[in-house]
C-alpha cells in the first residue's frame, strides 16, 4: 500500500464546521516511513506540517495552510503484549476501533470518554478525557509513544526513552511532531454498572463531595433554565452482564437523546423564546435506569447532534461555586441556552500541559447548537471560569493566550522549551498554537 498526496488545494472543515482550512497538500501516508519523507519534503518546500484525524477539535489546533498528513492508513493494532499490560497501536486508529478490537481480545482501557470518532493520536494530543475519580484522562494512561519530529527522524518515548519528550508529548497539541504510534496501559476486560438518574442541581451540587467519593465514574448534565440535573455514576461490577435492551437503547439513547434532542434544537434555534419551556421537558425525559455491560458500551454514547463547545479545568474544590456562579449568571441573563452544561472530574496527573497537570480537577462544558450565536454565553462562562484559574480544554473554544496559560500552568515553560528544542522552525507551528503558545 503507498501514500496517497493531493496537489490541488482543497477545503477541511472540522466536524463542528466553525473551523476551515486551505492547505498546499494532502498527503496520506501509508508508513512511518512514508510520513517521514512528508515532514522532510514540506522542509524543504518551506511549508508547515499538520496532522489531522477527524476534526472533533472545536479549536484550529490541526489547521493548516501547508501540508496536511491523514494518518487514515496508519490504523490497527501493532502488539499486544500482556505480560506488560500494553498495546501499542497505530496512531490514526479510530478509538471506537481500538475499544472494539480491545474487547475482542479480552482487554480494555481503564478509562475513556464518551466520544469515540476521534483518532487515538487526535484524541490524546488534545487533552480528551472522561470522567474519574482516581483513573485519569486517556493520555495519562500512555506507556510509550513514538514521534516523527520536524528534521524527519523517528524519536521513541517512554519514562525511560527520551522521559522528557514523554511527560510533554502525551498531550503534545502537534506542537512537538507528529505521532506515528501510541502505547496504552491496558488491564482484562471487566463489567462497569451504570446507574443514571435524575436529580435537581441543589442536591448535586449540596452532596458533590459524597457523589464524587462514593462513585469511580460521577458525571452530570445540568439543565439551564431549570433546576434539573441528569446524574451517572459508573462502577465496577463482579456482574452478571446486563446490557441496555434493544428497544430501550433504541428509544432512550436514539430517539430521545439524538432524534428528538435534534428537533428541540433545531426548533429552539428558529423560536429562542420556547427554549426554558423546552428544557424543562428535555430534562425530565430521561427517567432512571441501570444497565451492566463491558467498559466501552458504558463510557460512550452515540452524539449525533452537532454543537460548539467551551470546556475549562478548574481545582475540583472550586466546581460548586464556579457552577453556582455559572447558574446565577444564565438566569439573570437574556441568554437561551438549549444544551444542557456537562460536568466531569479527574485526578491529577504529571503530564504537562494536561489540564490535570499537578491538581485535582473538575471539568464544566458549555455547548450552543450548531448554527446559534455563542459568543454572549461562553464569554460570560470563560470570565467565571478564568476568575477561579480555568485551564481551556485544548480541542474546545477559548480566548486564552500564552500570557494567562503560562500562569495557570507551573511546567508552561518546560514545554516551550522542549519545543524550541525539537521544532526551532516551527515546522509543526500553526497561528492557534502561535496564540497559546507564543512565537
Amino acid at each position: 500500500m503507498s501514500s496517497t498526496a493531493s496537489g490541488k488545494s482543497g477545503t477541511w472543515r472540522n466536524w463542528a464546521g466553525n473551523v476551515t482550512a486551505r492547505p498546499v497538500r494532502e498527503v496520506t501516508p501509508a508508513s512511518v516511513e512514508e510520513l517521514s519523507a512528508a515532514v522532510r519534503k514540506a522542509a524543504e518546500d518551506g511549508l508547515k506540517v499538520k496532522a489531522v484525524g477527524t476534526g472533533h477539535s472545536f479549536t484550529a489546533v490541526a489547521a493548516t495552510d501547508g501540508v496536511l498528513i491523514r494518518p487514515q492508513l496508519l490504523t490497527g493494532i501493532r502488539k499486544i503484549d500482556r505480560q506488560a499490560g500494553t498495546v501499542t497501536v497505530e496512531a490514526g486508529t479510530p478509538l471506537k476501533r481500538l475499544n472494539m478490537a480491545l474487547a475482542r481480545e479480552g482487554l480494555s482501557l481503564t478509562n475513556m470518554g464518551d466520544v469515540t470518532e476521534q483518532t487515538v493520536s487526535g484524541a490524546t494530543s488534545t487533552g480528551t478525557h472522561g470522567t474519574g475519580r482516581d483513573s485519569g484522562s486517556i493520555a495519562a494512561q500512555i506507556k510509550a509513544l513514538e514521534l516523527v519530529t520536524a528534521d524527519g527522524s523517528v524519536l521513541t518515548c517512554s519514562e525511560k526513552e527520551n522521559p522528557e519528550v514523554f511527560v510533554a508529548a502525551r498531550i503534545g497539541l502537534g506542537a512537538l511532531g507528529v505521532i506515528t504510534a501510541i502505547t496504552f496501559s491496558v488491564e482484562p476486560v471487566f463489567l462497569l454498572t451504570a446507574r443514571e438518574e435524575p436529580m435537581t442541581f441543589d442536591e448535586v451540587t449540596s452532596t458533590f463531595d459524597e457523589l464524587f467519593a462514593e462513585n469511580e465514574h460521577f458525571e452530570f448534565y445540568w439543565f439551564p433554565h431549570t433546576g434539573n440535573c441528569t446524574t451517572k455514576r459508573n462502577n465496577r461490577s463482579p456482574g452478571p452482564e446486563r446490557p441496555i435492551g434493544r428497544i430501550s437503547g433504541l428509544f432512550e439513547d436514539e430517539f430521545l437523546s439524538n432524534g428528538l434532542f435534534q428537533v428541540a434544537n433545531t426548533v429552539g434555534r428558529a423560536v429562542p423564546a420556547t427554549i426554558p419551556a423546552i428544557a424543562k421537558i428535555s430534562s425530565r425525559a430521561l427517567s432512571t435506569r441501570t444497565y451492566t455491560d463491558i467498559p466501552y458500551k458504558v463510557f460512550t454514547s452515540p452524539r449525533r447532534v452537532r454543537f460548539t463547545e467551551m470546556e475549562y479545568a478548574v481545582p475540583r474544590a472550586a466546581l460548586v461555586e464556579t457552577l453556582r456562579e455559572l447558574k446565577a449568571m444564565v438566569d439573570r441573563s437574556p441568554l437561551r441556552i438549549s444544551f444542557p452544561v456537562e460536568v466531569r472530574t479527574a485526578p491529577a496527573d504529571d503530564i504537562t500541559l494536561s489540564t490535570a497537570s499537578g491538581r485535582d480537577s473538575a471539568y464544566i462544558a458549555v455547548h450552543m447548537y450548531k448554527g446559534m450565536p455563542n459568543r454572549a454565553y461562553f464569554t460570560a462562562a470563560e470570565r467565571i471560569f478564568t476568575a477561579h484559574e480555568g485551564r481551556p480544554h485544548w480541542a474546545k473554544l477559548h480566548t486564552r493566550d500564552a500570557e494567562y496559560l503560562s500562569e495557570v500552568y507551573p511546567r508552561f515553560g518546560e514545554f516551550t522549551a522542549l519545543r524550541d528544542r525539537l521544532d526551532p522552525d516551527r515546522r509543526f507551528g500553526n497561528d492557534y498554537l502561535r496564540r497559546v503558545l507564543g512565537a
